[in-house]
């Protein structure tokens, strides 16, 4: 199983083109941030002390919970590969069980994304500083690297039964560009979720991976909200991180984090499990 693993995270570092379109939804939006949104942005908060530090914060907690997505979707290519090459039949054929060559692709998957989630925070935190802003916390520093570790199992497994069904390369490269290019509303970045009608509200709360993007968002804004919002009511700085998704509301209660991150748990196992069950029967 960890050579299986091995052997499929080479293959995927060894792709620069791979590598490159795993993080082209990463760079369209840190692309339209910096050109377009990153202004925008900044002048709905209006005049406010810190309001970049704040909104630069905002947008990094979106961009690495992307690319816990479309980096883990990047690495399954080479499971697909496989299936297309047919290469899939020596590795069946080996004495390996069928749970095992599973996880063989979810760990070589999960460290990719891993790899790349933690790249991302390094150059997000870049980012943030040479733009006026802090460094974290070191001990926020910790809480991010395991929303990180989360967050990349979720996605893994839920991306992992998807690419499941795909026979093609064309048919994932289809899916890659779809899924690239939706995480960005999902996430609530391009549309902030709180000017969205109710039902889309509704179902990007339902959506299992949106979750990291609010926990990671009120790690990184818990400090320049701290300071935008200084003596300003607390059910205006409640509405506003509402609003922009840093906490999800359901009726009149907020979602805890510990609940988020149950959620995500879940996910990632009963995602792995159907994946599993996929695998299994397409291989009989």
């Amino acid at each position: 199983m960890l050579n299986l693993a091995v052997r499929n995270i080479k293959l995927y570092f060894r792709d620069k083109t791979s590598v490159f379109f795993s993080l082209l939804g990463v760079f369209v939006i840190i692309g339209l941030y910096v050109l377009f949104l990153g202004d925008q942005v900044e002048q709905s908060v209006g005049e406010l002390p810190g309001a970049r530090f704040l909104m630069d914060s905002w947008i990094m907690g979106g961009v690495i919970a992307v690319t816990a997505i479309t980096t883990t979707m990047g690495a399954f290519g080479q499971m697909v590969d496989d299936k297309v090459k047919k290469n899939y039949k020596d590795i069946y054929a080996s004495p390996l069980k069928r749970y095992k060559i599973a996880g063989g692709y979810l760990i070589s998957s999960y460290i990719v994304g891993v790899i790349m989630s933690l790249l991302t925070f390094l150059l997000a935190e870049l980012y943030i500083v040479l733009s006026g802003g802090e460094l974290l916390p070191f001990n926020h520093i910790i809480k991010v690297i395991g929303i990180i570790l989360i967050s990349v199992l979720a996605s893994s497994a839920m991306i992992f039964f998807m690419v499941s069904l795909f026979k093609t390369n064309n048919s994932f490269a289809t899916a890659s560009t779809v899924v690239g290019t939706l995480m960005g509303f999902l996430m609530g970045i391009y549309i902030p979720i709180g000017v969205l009608p109710s039902s889309v509200q509704t179902f990007i709360k339902a959506f299992p991976l949106s979750h990291s993007g609010t926990l990671l968002r009120q790690i990184f804004m818990e400090v320049p909200i701290s300071v935008t919002f200084k003596g300003i009511p607390l059910e205006e700085v409640e509405k506003f991180k509402s609003e922009l998704g840093v906490v999800y509301k359901v009726g009149d209660e907020i979602l805890t984090p510990s609940l988020q991150i149950g959620f995500l748990l879940i996910t990632a196992v009963v995602f792995y499990l159907l994946a599993i069950l996929s695998i299994s029967r397409k291989n009989k």
